[in-house]
């Protein structure tokens, strides 16, 4: 498969002004990292638009420049989240010092947790699969990014690529996303017990369909 998916979400998808100029690039970085810091805060369900014009310093005209609604910014940053979680899990496994499809899935799931502690908005957004969209459209991010991964370890590892290891592979990151969310929840570090079945969560599942020596 294609490294991108048709089915990812991009930022300029979402907003009304694709920005063309450096400026006005700074200006959108500068009205996410305002709105992740408030979801860092408070949690992504109470964000206004109102407050991220206010963090970042900016006109509330200016927020509704580039975007219609919360939702669209919401959407907006769960997309530069999954650009940047993809661009490190993927180098990680393509070009990280491991033998094995199970140290290469070690060292993804330290950088998914290191984003979780250090990436504001992060552990509260995610993908923003946690989003309640309706009518639901579209492939959920959790599967893009999981889809994506499998394709790096089939591709360096030869791991076993049937319908049935891929589906093992998304069911165990879906799993392992909900147990690292809950390890965050009332802790800023991670509960280490939920953090710890996280971490065997994915490779017992994986391991189950995986034809290939670990």
């Amino acid at each position: 498969m294609p490294e991108t998916s048709a089915s990812t979400v991009r930022i300029p998808a979402l907003i009304r002004n694709e920005p063309v100029q450096a400026r006005s690039t700074a200006r959108l970085a500068a009205l996410l990292d305002a709105a992740a810091q408030v979801v860092d805060e408070i949690g992504y369900e109470r964000l206004t638009t109102a407050m991220v014009a206010d963090r970042a310093g900016a006109s509330i005209g200016t927020v509704y420049r580039y975007f219609p609604d919360r939702i669209a910014v919401l959407q907006s940053l769960a997309a530069r989240n999954e650009e940047r979680i993809s661009a490190l899990v993927l180098a990680e496994i393509r070009e990280g010092d491991y033998a094995t499809w199970t140290d290469a899935m070690a060292g993804v799931f330290a950088l998914y947790v290191e984003a979780f502690r250090t990436e504001p908005g992060f552990a509260s957004l995610r993908l923003g699969d946690v989003l309640d969209l309706r009518p639901a459209e579209g492939t959920p991010q959790n599967s893009v990014l999981a889809d994506r991964m499998f394709d790096a370890l089939v591709a360096r590892f030869g791991v076993d690529d049937t319908e049935a290891a891929r589906f093992a592979f998304d069911a165990g990151y879906e799993l392992t996303d909900a147990l690292v969310a809950r390890a965050f929840a009332r802790d800023a570090q991670g509960d280490a017990r939920y953090l710890d079945q996280a971490r065997s969560t994915l490779r017992g599942i994986a391991a189950k369909e995986f034809a290939t020596t670990s």
